[in-house]
């Protein structure tokens, strides 16, 4: 049984955010991504993980914050993209619904670049496959409770 939860406590919920974010940023060929949970009501949306270069150089994370993006994501259903224009400090960013059947309403974003249809298709293939990867953590997580469940309260 030790073997078994050690097996499946591998996986670090943050350590797989950081390497999904920064696997969206490779695939859309910028620096930045992330990950944005809005909550069931589709009222508030809150940035969950930021892959960001040292110094944020294009500012986007104050730029999530006050760009008024999150409250747009939050009554959103559907990929949002933002047009980049250096002159007010809009980065260019593309987010997409990310399926999950365990968590609702999570989008993967990337940010610091004009994006296009192209990107919007390539972007909501990873979604998928990261909501995949998130359920499968979230899961392993799970059986690691009930195993030490039964662990603890299995007969000496």
């Amino acid at each position: 049984m030790r073997e078994l939860i050690t097996s499946f406590s591998c996986l670090q919920a943050v350590e797989l955010a950081e390497r999904l974010a920064h696997t969206a940023a490779a695939v859309a060929g910028t620096a930045y991504a992330g990950f944005v949970r809005v909550d069931p009501l589709r009222q508030e949306a809150c940035s969950v993980h930021v892959h960001a270069p040292p110094g944020d150089p294009l500012r986007v994370r104050p730029w999530l914050a006050e760009s008024g993006v999150l409250k747009e994501l939050a009554a959103s259903s559907v990929t949002v993209r933002l047009a980049r224009d250096v002159t007010v400090g809009e980065p260019g960013f593309l987010a997409t619904p990310v399926p999950m059947a365990a968590r609702d309403h999570t989008f993967v974003w990337v940010a610091g670049r004009g994006f296009g249809e192209g990107d919007e298709h390539l972007l909501s293939r990873f979604a998928t496959a990261a909501g995949r990867a998130l359920e499968a953590a979230s899961g392993l997580e799970a059986a690691v409770r009930l195993l030490r469940g039964v662990r603890a309260f299995r007969p000496v």
